[in-house]
């Protein structure tokens, strides 16, 4: 599902209450083929594989009481089969005890340090990726973002929605990159739009601004290896009366239309240059308008949904699956969407993952 623009998965869990009796249970199991098997097997000496599962994820304190339960019964076995050798099985699993609950300390603390670590991400996340309304006016919008990075919890896809005098407008881009090192770029672009959406009348001076702010940032922080930050971008912009929008794409994935006959895919006729290359290429920007009508939705998306690969190579098919969706909410059309990618990739992600679904509802 997705909350405040951000997807979660469902956690299962039954299946993680089983996982974390796992030590417990695989105590159980072996004192028990320890007791109804002949001496001979020798079951009692996999005890010690006991709390070494526990450091893997319990405290400390549980995986030292549990070392001391599978120590007594240890012992309560050798009272009743004399030869299992109790005295070296029981060394084992003080020693292996000790390691396991040094080894849960050092987890926990890795734990508490990255818990930290994505405290900050989520707070850079905010920054970045604020919150948004849902409704703008008869305009009707929710965001997808998945990053690639899962335990920075933030990459370099970004977008940005307002609602201005000119119209709603909205920013969907990509940093060359993914990860905390793009996030810089994409903070930079994000605040430009934030400004210039309200100050600029023009699209194309919109885009422009966009340009210069990621070029000062890349300026004056420069990328450590050899090939040079850019960013894709589309900018789009909706009248608050509806009936058409504006695209300006700076080398962004074309977005598509799903309207009530057929899926139309939002070509550029001359597209505009990337951010941070219009010294370059030439500032030439341009701006095409196509027909919105109501209960029109309009999907824009980085190029992680369209780049999604299963395991035996294949894109994910997003045209083919977009042309395949009936009229339904923003919401439900990205929860759909997110259910989709994951599956088709089997959960593992090359890149980061954004999309806007915006639809324009009936008056």
């Amino acid at each position: 599902m997705i909350e405040s623009g951000r997807p979660w998965l469902r956690r299962r869990y039954g299946r993680g209450r089983l996982v974390r009796l796992s030590p417990v249970i695989l105590t159980v199991v072996i004192a028990s083929l320890a007791y109804t098997t002949p001496p001979q097997l020798a079951f009692s000496r996999l005890l010690p594989a006991a709390p070494a599962l526990a450091a893997a994820m319990w405290p400390v304190l549980p995986t030292v009481l549990l070392g001391t339960v599978c120590l007594f019964l240890m012992i309560g076995l050798s009272l009743v089969f004399p030869d299992l050798g109790t005295w070296w099985t029981a060394a084992g699993i003080i020693a292996v005890t000790v390691a396991a609950a040094y080894g849960s300390h050092v987890r926990l603390q890795r734990e508490r340090t990255l818990f930290q670590v994505r405290l900050v991400a989520d707070a850079a996340q905010q920054v970045v990726l604020s919150p948004m309304p849902r409704r703008l006016g008869n305009i009707e919008v929710e965001s997808l973002y998945l990053a690639a990075a899962a335990e920075a919890r933030i990459g370099g896809d970004f977008y940005e929605v307002a609602d201005t005098p000119y119209g709603v407008r909205l920013l969907i881009g990509d940093v060359r990159g993914k990860g905390l090192p793009a996030v810089g770029v994409a903070a930079a672009i994000v605040n430009a739009f934030r400004e210039a959406a309200y100050g600029e009348a023009d699209m194309v001076d919109v885009a422009r601004r966009l340009d210069a702010s990621s070029t000062r940032y890349n300026a004056a922080f420069p990328s450590e290896g050899s090939m040079e930050r850019f960013a894709t971008a589309l900018l789009a912009e909706i009248p608050h009366e509806g009936r058409r929008i504006d695209i300006l794409n700076c080398g962004h994935p074309p977005p598509l239309l799903l309207n009530r006959k057929n899926l139309c895919v939002l070509e550029s006729a001359n597209p505009s240059p990337l951010l941070c290359l219009a010294e370059l290429i030439g500032d030439h920007y341009y701006v095409d308008t196509f027909d919105f009508a109501p209960g029109d939705t309009l999907l824009l998306y980085t190029d992680g949904i369209a780049e999604a690969r299963a395991r035996d190579g294949e894109f994910f098919p997003l045209t083919a699956w977009m042309g395949q969706q009936p009229p339904r909410p923003p919401r439900e059309l990205l929860t759909a969407l997110h259910r989709e990618v994951l599956r088709h990739s089997r959960g593992r992600l090359d890149d980061d993952i954004a999309a806007l679904a915006v639809r324009l509802c009936e008056t």
